[in-house]
């Protein structure tokens, strides 16, 4: 028990440090908490068990007398995508054993059969997305979990044996003594203390599947015999399918550049006033006919950009800033723009960022022509993916850069 809090806390310190900590390496990206409705699973399988006691070592019973079948049905929720919480719940019979009494041959072993269940809530935590860099096209996740729960041995009416302390006086288990009840031990209620390790494959979006190797920590007492420890376990391997409900995206908390942001309005600020200068300047040529001047206006843009976060296409209230200067260029001069865009190379696919590249591109003329009325007409729109990438910082890359043609 202590373990598993101490491992919880583990977790809930690194997530506080990662979503304090700005990415550096490409994969320490900090993830906004999902919303209640977002990112649940639900899971159904089945698979195999074994109940691990002393007598079930010294009587020699083999492979095939312990080994017993598990359903198993679990519901949880991720809260980034190598945190989550599952309340798991599992079952059936299991298979234990007493030694023979003295005089006994040593294979007359008495087997118990009793019908149990262990209900338990886990934190799982997912390796591959931890300490790699996280895409949602990812298709093996793996990784421990660990947890605590409620497990009941069922009362088993035919039962004929009462509990037994090997170390006690086999005439304090008659029947009537206060372990049994006309020689039946009532069910066991018990704390479980479970952990394993979880290896998962995506199918596809919304279908997995799962598999976990794990183990149950009970108390001695709860096969109604009392040997040589406190507490035996019960180590289960088992698969099945999980479907992904709601929205199973996940948002990033990736701190913006916006120092680039604001260098380069300035660098549009700048060349706007030296346009504006230019205009004004007198000509000096005394040997020139004297004219009227002609002023012509010198065009000078600065492509504006548009940064994205992380796997996403939506344009942040904070971007409109470079939409709308682009919008009041195009209205002023009638120019027309070309909308470019781009993804970072270290995350996803190469099909994948192709597709965010276009998506991206499309939603920042999508908000040129409906918020700011721009002619269609007027905006050519193009994607590179991750095949280009216009800055030398990855991050940098998850953009739409807007033009003047060229």
């Amino acid at each position: 028990m202590s373990f598993v809090l101490l491992s919880l806390a583990f977790f809930a310190t690194a997530q506080d440090a990662l979503q304090n900590e700005p990415e550096t390496a490409g994969y320490k990206t900090a993830f906004k908490h999902s919303g209640a409705a977002e990112n649940w699973f639900f899971h159904i399988g089945a698979g195999g068990q074994l109940f691990m006691a002393d007598e079930d070592m010294d009587c020699g019973a083999g492979f095939g007398d312990r080994f017993t079948l598990m359903p198993e049905v679990a519901i949880g929720k991720w809260f980034n995508p190598y945190l989550a919480l599952r309340l798991k719940g599992q079952g059936g019979s299991l298979h234990g054993f007493q030694k023979p009494a003295l005089g006994e041959p040593d294979d007359a072993y008495q087997m118990q059969h009793f019908k149990y269940y262990n209900v338990h809530f886990d934190v799982l935590w997912n390796w591959a997305n931890y300490w790699s860099a996280w895409s949602p096209s990812r298709k093996v996740g793996f990784g421990p979990y660990f947890g605590l729960g409620y497990a009941r041995r069922l009362q088993d009416d035919n039962a004929l044996l009462p509990a037994r302390d090997w170390n006690r006086n086999p005439n304090d288990y008659l029947p009537g003594s206060p372990e049994t009840t006309s020689g039946v031990l009532a069910g066991s209620d018990v704390i479980s203390v479970n952990a394993g390790l979880n290896l998962s494959f995506s199918l596809n979006k919304r279908i997995g599947l799962d598999f976990d190797l794990g183990a149950a920590i009970v108390p001695d007492y709860f096969d109604r015999t009392v040997h040589l420890t406190r507490n035996e376990a019960i180590v289960s391997l088992s698969g099945g399918i999980t479907f992904k409900l709601g929205k199973i995206d996940f948002e990033t908390l990736e701190l913006l550049d916006y120092a680039l942001i604001n260098d380069l309005n300035g660098k549009i600020n700048l060349y706007r006033a030296e346009n504006a200068q230019l205009s004004k300047r007198p000509v000096d040529c005394p040997e020139c006919p004297q004219v009227a001047p002609v002023i012509n206006e010198v065009i000078n843009y600065v492509p504006n950009v548009v940064f994205f976060r992380l796997n996403s296409d939506k344009i942040d209230a904070n971007q409109q800033i470079s939409i709308y200067n682009t919008s009041e260029f195009m209205k002023k001069t009638g120019e027309k723009i070309k909308v470019v865009g781009y993804a970072d190379k270290d995350t996803g696919a190469s099909k994948y960022n192709l597709d965010i590249s276009k998506r991206r591109a499309k939603a920042v003329a999508k908000e040129l022509t409906a918020k700011y009325k721009i002619p269609s007409e007027k905006i050519t729109v193009e994607w590179k993916g991750a095949d280009e990438q216009p800055y030398p910082h990855n991050n940098w890359n998850r953009v739409v850069i807007m033009s003047a043609p060229d």
